[in-house]
């Protein structure tokens, strides 16, 4: 059956010409023609025969069917309406699949879950992300009330390196720390522009997630320390002193308890933000709450948490 899988690319061409398709641009689509990289993404989801797995933008099926192969079920949310007739067909052998047409920002991913896969003991995440909303997607799993052991998304290279990011180097920053609460990550392996068709402009990275049993820092006020981690980052060359009264306000009493907060958390205030472990933001966060400090633009704590995201 390998020479007929969907991922070869004279059986993806014949797919395209078939259903006069082309790749959206306003979708980010680009179809994978190489089985052997969907392998490794199913190999680095360690999927078995025990595990529903949850897919994103399927396109013509590819990774689909090899996840159908090795898991035990597919959902897959697909929002272009174009590829349901192609998924029906091409996905026909795999009895195993069910493909919801909807916008994954907008579903209901936990009734859906609930709906679709009611026995579901192992859940991961694996999709081939388009670029310009990897972020808000990343998200919406990582807030999702599912218990989703693991996530594999293929993403722009410059992303990856930015959630998979240390402390002190470059690329760490506000991304880093806000998927690195709930997960461990790791770039899996990088992904070259020719098993793409079309051939993408940016270079592509498998990003491996996997979820925490516990978070790196208790924090009392979650959205204070999501709140604290992106204003530290607003001018990156700026210290964290600087970018926090830029933040907090410059009144002299607020001054004194961002001195008594940073003291508590034993933060030189000459200090970057990139040269701080999530461990340090949170002891900062916490002596933020303790002593009500709030940002100029803080209007409603709660919103901040689920607000912020996209723009991290």
């Amino acid at each position: 059956m390998g020479e007929k899988f969907i991922s070869t690319p004279s059986r993806t061409k014949e797919i395209l010409e078939k259903y006069s398709l082309g790749a959206k641009k306003s979708l980010g689509q680009n179809f994978i023609v190489d089985t052997n990289i969907l392998n490794k993404i199913v190999r680095t989801g360690n999927v078995d025969k025990q595990t529903n797995v949850i897919e994103v933008g399927p396109g013509i099926g590819a990774l689909t069917e090899q996840l159908a192969i090795h898991g035990k079920h597919v959902l897959a949310f697909e929002i272009d309406e174009r590829l349901l007739t192609v998924l029906e067909d091409t996905l026909s052998p795999y009895q195993n699949v069910t493909v919801i047409h909807d916008d994954i920002l907008k579903a209901d991913i936990k009734e859906t879950v609930a709906r679709e896969l009611p026995d579901a003991k192992r859940l991961v995440v694996i999709a081939n992300l388009p670029y310009y909303v990897t972020t808000p997607i990343l998200f919406e799993f990582l807030y999702a009330d599912l218990p989703i052991d693991e996530m594999v998304f293929m993403m722009q290279k410059e992303v990856a390196q930015r959630i998979t990011a240390k402390p002190g180097t470059k690329a760490y920053g506000s991304l880093s720390i806000a998927v690195q609460y709930y997960m461990e990550a790791a770039v899996a392996f990088t992904v070259p522009k020719t098993v793409f068709n079309p051939m993408p402009n940016v270079e592509s990275a498998i990003v491996h997630l996997t979820k925490r049993d516990v978070p790196p820092v208790l924090l009392s006020e979650p959205p204070v320390f999501f709140q604290l981690v992106r204003n530290a980052f607003v001018q990156r060359r700026k210290t964290i002193w600087n970018n926090l009264q830029a933040a907090y306000g410059k009144d002299t009493e607020t001054k004194d308890k961002m001195v008594l907060a940073l003291e508590e958390a034993e933060i030189d205030p000459s200090r970057r933000g990139e040269t701080l472990t999530i461990e340090e933001f949170g002891k900062l966060a916490n002596a933020f709450a303790k002593r009500d400090i709030s940002a100029l633009n803080q209007k409603n704590k709660e919103n901040l948490f689920t607000g912020s995201v996209i723009l991290y």
